[in-house]
């Protein structure tokens, strides 16, 4: 790689990734470019492996990250891939391929292949998988092993990888003088890189080595996204110390990263209390110089099983409103199973539809006509407005043609010929001719 999208931009330039992002962001190429000098806005892509360009960061849209991947209970590729263009045909932003069971380098290969997304990973997951199958025991990945991990994953064309920096000696501390958690560890990466550092009593090497975790991703102009490994499983460990630790330090690594020349990203919280949304995006973006904000759920409740994604879609939209960056789904068979290329379709659009709703605060101008223009189209019973100006017009075309009319095609069969507009529509006629709002 010549030289990183941040590093161009350092230097004033911009970049064809720039133009793109601005042109379709309705934002200023130099703007663009600024924020990318100062770390407030990153691109997932590699130098080994086109994709889209998807800009993340402040002024612009929030994005939509869907997660796949293979578990020790059930792998197979091509449930995989199709999940995969699953998630990229119901509107997903970015993808994440975060298998730990079967082949591994194969899924990944072969799910990259399948779509255009920046596709993101955690390099731990395989880490560890390839030290246990090795060596009998994951705890003795050394961390040689690990960065040629981390290597060869970008090498394949990896776009942004969850790299659990964050973790040390000191976070841990807290979280024993703490007393433990309600919800317990509840990352898969992060609670083994925990166990690792416990039995050899080390520091974490992505921590102690982080200028070469930098270096790598800095090589491919990798996005490195700044695991959440200590995040809070239940709503009543969200702010505890060891997170707010873990974060604090995320925030300075993203900085110290942005200025070794590699994009950086934030990542948090986990389940949060709707109360404490809000607080928790300030902390990161204050803590960080507004690096962008991957959020994880957030989940304003643990007793949602089987909607989750419904949980996640409310805390989504107030995360959105309040300035989070890229939220990551969450499916309906969150805490209780491994998805499928169903649940994968449903979490996407429950999350679309989540952060259009916080962006109709975050960015007002660039949102809400799209609603006005639903508003009237609805007003005056235009069915094809109403789906052209729809977030999902081929569901909502099925449901209607499924239970149509029988005399008026203009109304539907929930009013029928009590229709409001209808009736009202005639009342203003004359006002609606020549009203603004015509």
């Amino acid at each position: 790689m010549e030289k990183t999208q941040v590093q161009w931009a350092v230097e004033g330039r911009v970049t064809p990734v720039m133009e793109e992002i601005a042109a379709k962001e309705g934002v200023a190429a130099s703007e663009i470019r600024e924020h990318f000098a100062q770390g407030r806005i990153v691109c997932p892509q590699n130098a080994n492996r086109p994709c889209r360009n998807v800009g993340i960061g402040m002024g612009l849209s929030t994005k939509i990250n869907a997660s796949i991947g293979t578990s020790t209970d059930i792998s197979n590729i091509d449930v995989e891939v199709a999940k995969a263009k699953a998630a990229q045909e119901a509107g997903a932003d970015t993808l994440m391929e975060l298998s730990v069971g079967g082949d591994l380098d194969k899924v990944r290969r072969e799910v990259l292949a399948a779509v255009d997304l920046p596709v993101g990973n955690v390099p731990l997951y395989q880490a560890f998988c390839e030290a246990a199958e090795k060596y009998g025991d994951p705890n003795k990945l050394d961390s040689d092993m690990l960065f040629d991990i981390i290597e060869k994953q970008c090498a394949d064309g990896i776009s942004f990888m969850a790299v659990h920096c964050g973790i040390n000696l000191y976070t841990i501390e807290r979280l024993e003088k703490q007393g433990y958690r309600y919800g317990g560890l509840v990352s898969k990466g992060g609670a083994s890189m925990v166990a690792w550092m416990k039995t050899n009593k080390r520091e974490n090497p992505l921590y102690e080595e982080f200028d070469r975790v930098a270096a790598i991703l800095k090589k491919y102009d990798v996005v490195l996204s700044l695991g959440n490994g200590l995040r809070a499983g239940a709503v009543a460990d969200s702010f505890d110390r060891a997170m707010v630790q873990e974060l604090l330090i995320n925030c300075e690594l993203a900085e110290l990263g942005r200025k070794m020349g590699c994009q950086m990203m934030v990542e948090g919280p986990g389940h949060v209390p709707m109360d404490e949304i809000e607080a928790n995006i300030i902390l990161q973006k204050r803590m960080s110089n507004n690096a962008p904000y991957y959020m994880l759920g957030p989940l304003p409740t643990d007793a949602g099983a089987g909607y989750d994604h419904v949980v996640a879609a409310i805390g989504a939209s107030q995360s959105a409103r309040y300035g989070a960056d890229l939220i990551c789904y969450i499916t309906p068979a969150e805490h209780l199973a491994l998805p499928n290329v169903d649940d994968v379709v449903e979490g996407v659009k429950v999350a679309r539809l989540a952060v259009h709703i916080g962006d109709m605060g975050k960015l007002p101008e660039k949102t809400r006509m799209r609603d006005m223009d639903m508003s009237r189209a609805r007003r005056d019973m235009d069915w094809e407005g109403q789906y052209a100006n729809a977030l999902f017009p081929e569901d909502a075309r099925r449901i209607r043609d499924d239970r149509s009319p029988s005399c008026d095609d203009k109304v539907c069969t929930m009013c029928g010929e009590f229709c409001a507009n209808r009736a009202s529509g005639k009342l203003f006629s004359e006002a609606l001719n020549s009203g603004v709002k015509a």
